[in-house]
């Protein structure tokens, strides 16, 4: 039915990410489909029903990751395309005519929300959603910086507003000023090659959604934390990136990174878009 694309697929096909890109390869990694034929076991979904397939197709399902809903860190998951199921086929992404799945690896698209708009919720909400699950309901003020406007940068800020959060984007460019601004009500706008703007912005935000998936100085950005701030990361950027150990220990700061979100917070980022409208 409707499948999106994004930053991780287009570096799939140009073979810039660390597993090698393997042809002929169909992409596709925020999939909505019918069920058109069940499996004698399946017990999770009726033909007819609408669903959803996100990042990864497959885990053991037998070690404490998989056991604990973080299935998606499992050494042996199998990712939605450019990758091999246990039996040796090759998996193929949400741009084949069809997709066979294990139940475990489907989500039931709510009634409320359309399939065109849950593709997209998918890999790059759930990816957004995961990370700032853990600053919902704090009972105080978050400040929270986005950065980059990209497809995981533009649903980052809707969830994060949606939580309650102070958001500011961040951006090399003046360009996503207006879209963050008067199109997604972002609270501030920062730009990063501003210097006199990025000083007075050092030590002010609790963390920063970190979307960009290219080279890009961190300790430009980890000035921006209060002392014990994070850096979420979620972009996969195919170089390395540099840090200053001095701001990160002086600061008592972190970094850490996020792989798109459980099959459970995927089903979650759904009902929470369907609910919040």
């Amino acid at each position: 039915m409707y499948c999106g694309i994004d930053h991780t697929d287009l570096h799939q096909i140009k073979g810039e990410l660390i597993s090698n890109t393997k042809y002929p390869m169909v992409p596709g990694h925020e999939v909505v489909g019918e069920v058109v034929e069940l499996g004698s076991e399946v017990k999770k979904f009726l033909l007819g029903d609408i669903v959803g397939v996100g990042g990864i197709v497959g885990s053991c399902g037998e070690c404490n990751l998989c056991n604990s809903n973080l299935e998606q860190y499992c050494n042996q998951s199998v990712v939605t395309y450019n990758d091999v199921y246990y039996d040796g086929t090759p998996t193929q992404g949400g741009f084949s005519s069809a997709m066979v799945i294990h139940q475990r690896f489907a989500v039931k698209i709510p009634e409320k929300l359309a399939p065109e708009q849950a593709a997209p919720l998918l890999c790059a909400g759930v990816t957004a959603y995961s990370p700032l699950k853990q600053f919902m309901n704090s009972g105080k003020l978050v400040k929270r910086g986005i950065l980059g406007l990209g497809g995981v940068g533009h649903l980052g800020v809707i969830i994060a507003k949606t939580m309650g959060h102070h958001v500011t984007v961040i951006s090399s460019s003046n360009k996503r000023k207006e879209e963050a601004m008067d199109h997604l009500h972002a609270d501030a706008f920062l730009l990063s090659t501003n210097e006199a703007e990025m000083k007075k912005a050092a030590n002010s935000l609790d963390y920063i959604l970190d979307t960009v998936p290219a080279f890009h100085p961190l300790q430009l950005y980890t000035s921006l934390l209060k002392a014990e701030g994070k850096l979420l990361i979620v972009g996969a950027a195919p170089e390395p990136l540099q840090i200053l150990a001095g701001d990160m220990i002086r600061g008592k700061k972190t970094i850490t990174g996020s792989f798109i979100g459980s099959m459970t917070e995927t089903q979650e980022i759904l009902d929470f878009w369907a609910e919040k409208g």
